[in-house]
């Protein structure tokens, strides 16, 4: 495992690889987000029944990850890679097939099993390959990648709407998964080797995650960055039909308002090694996780108050969003730095109490939902106000990879 700086070429190779594996599962919800209400008109299905899809996507997404994790440290990295991958590309095959709303909703769970398996497995191959600022450096250099999705994803999903419909949304990301999986053949080594897994069983299995369970630090640090992540996933899920309903924006600009806060993710991801490397990964969580939760509830406290612009709403989300891309990257490497003997357990791990708490709040942010952005904006503030309770209560520990140099804990 490196702790130094890696060759650069293969450091960047594995920047684009890891990071196109990661955003595949992203790229089919960022994508689809525009065709929300189209799906909706197209399929005879109300708003509850859409959101459904992208639901029951984010429940088979997070659960897929507690089981290729373990089984990915047990069997190694790339046979689980290929099975996911696989599924992915035979469930958007269904989704661009489906002619009813319920089919789709049954293809989209599909397609999350298939795309848990890039999210997971990555996050484990950078554990494998790299610890302390080099992980954190490649982290955010997977933020790059990853952000990319959101950034271009929706924009390209309005012009393929408009130029085709919402069908070759599933046509393109079917694309991605067959690029991604012949990557994976040709440029991927295994970074799971033989030796090592002789130590992975069910046992050590059950072993691990207990651990995992009872770990103060790694539950605390994982809980802060997903109410972060359900922020977003409320804004993700909610936002179209606030942005192309109560502002009345085409698909179009609502996809330049979407990437415009993938953006402030993806600037701020950029920064959170830099900024590890001066000060320490632990001491930047909580700034980070105090100024996102003060600029989401001073948004509230505006929109409560009746002050419903636009241009105020995509500041402080911009902002918001930003201090979440430092978030994120620097509670990852935290919360794994202690497990890299099960580094496919502890990122499954981490990976579906996110996603799970993120479909569980998008479910609740449903029910409330009227069209305005008032119930999103509440949705958000309090993710960000239980993030911040975690922060303070969480014990933020440091390893000697974590701090800077001469640094004291």
């Amino acid at each position: 495992m490196s702790t130094s700086a890696s060759p650069r070429p293969a450091f960047l190779r594995n920047a684009l690889i890891l990071g196109l594996l990661t955003a595949i599962g992203p790229f089919a919800i960022d994508m689809y987000l525009p065709a929300l209400p189209s799906i909706g008109a197209s399929l005879a299905a109300d708003p509850d029944a859409v959101l459904m899809s992208l639901t029951a996507f984010f429940i088979t997404f997070a659960g897929g990850q507690l089981v290729y994790g373990p089984v990915s440290d047990m069997v190694g990295r790339k046979p689980p890679l290929y099975f996911g991958l696989v599924v992915f590309v035979l469930a958007s095959l269904g989704c661009a097939l489906a002619p009813n709303i319920h089919v789709l909703i049954g293809f989209r769970a599909l397609q999350g099993v298939g795309g848990a398996a890039g999210m997971v497995i990555a996050r484990a191959v950078v554990r494998d390959l790299h610890s302390g600022l080099d992980e954190a450096r490649l982290l955010a250099l997977l933020m790059l990648v990853f952000s990319v999705s959101p950034l271009l994803a929706p924009i390209t999903g309005s012009l393929v709407i408009e130029a085709a419909g919402w069908r070759y949304i599933f046509w393109a990301v079917l694309v991605a998964a067959l690029l991604g999986l012949v990557m994976v053949m040709l440029l991927v080594p295994e970074t799971r080797p033989r030796e090592q897994r002789a130590d992975s069983s069910v046992a050590a299995l059950f072993a691990a995650c207990g651990r995992l369970l009872t770990d103060r630090h790694f539950l605390g640090l994982t809980f802060i960055s997903a109410f972060g992540m359900a922020g977003f996933f409320i804004f993700l899920a909610n936002s179209s039909f606030v942005m192309m309903g109560q502002y009345g924006l085409s698909s179009r600009l609502y996809s330049l308002v979407f990437s415009e806060n993938a953006a402030a993710f993806f600037i701020a991801a950029q920064f959170s090694s830099r900024l590890g490397a001066r000060y320490g990964l632990h001491r930047i969580v909580r700034p980070a996780v105090i100024a996102y939760a003060a600029i989401m509830g001073s948004l509230f406290a505006l929109t409560a108050a009746g002050v419903h612009s636009l241009p105020v709403l995509l500041v402080l989300l911009f902002f918001g969003y930003g201090c979440l891309g430092i978030i994120l990257p620097a509670t990852s490497v935290l919360a794994l730095t202690a497990y890299g003997a099960a580094a496919g357990t502890a990122a499954s791990m981490m990976s579906t109490l996110q996603l799970g708490l993120g479909a569980v709040l998008i479910g609740v942010s449903g029910r409330f939902a009227d069209g305005t952005a008032t119930p999103m904006v509440a949705g958000i503030a309090v993710c960000g106000g239980i993030a911040l309770l975690l922060a303070l209560l969480t014990p933020i520990r440091a390893g000697d990879a974590m701090a800077p140099a001469g640094a004291a804990d």
